[in-house]
């Protein structure tokens, strides 16, 4: 079933607890390497040196598209979500914005891509 024209098409988007950009980066794996920065969703979508292609699998099975942000990189409807605790993954259906899941959540599955999708899916279908 389409959407009705002019209406907005629901998306999942995850936001990072770290900023992006060359600057950001950096400044992360710092922190990262000093003890003093983490992200769970960090850890989901990414391998040390590169996103986890177990990652690009699951998001192409994903009901939505799967947008991927950084604390700094917020589109003005998301902002709050940034005075929240990061990482968060959202649904956003430009009209509403509800948070899915929290780092607690997110942290439960311990990087690993499929258990985050077996979570996200059981919320979406909770909701």
């Amino acid at each position: 079933m389409k959407d009705a024209p002019g209406t907005p098409t629901p998306r999942l988007v995850g936001v990072y607890n770290a900023d992006g950009g060359t600057v950001g980066e950096i400044k992360y794996i710092a922190g990262k390497l000093l003890g003093q920065a983490h992200c769970s969703l960090c850890d989901v979508t990414h391998s040390p040196v590169r996103r986890k292609k177990a990652w690009d699998a699951m998001v192409r099975t994903l009901p939505y598209q799967f947008v991927l942000l950084h604390r700094n990189e917020l589109p003005a409807n998301l902002q709050e979500i940034a005075a929240t605790a990061l990482p968060v993954v959202v649904l956003e259906d430009g009209r509403d914005v509800r948070v899915l899941l929290r780092d607690d959540q997110i942290a439960s599955c311990e990087g690993d891509p499929e258990r985050f999708a077996e979570l996200l899916i059981a919320t979406l279908a909770a909701m």
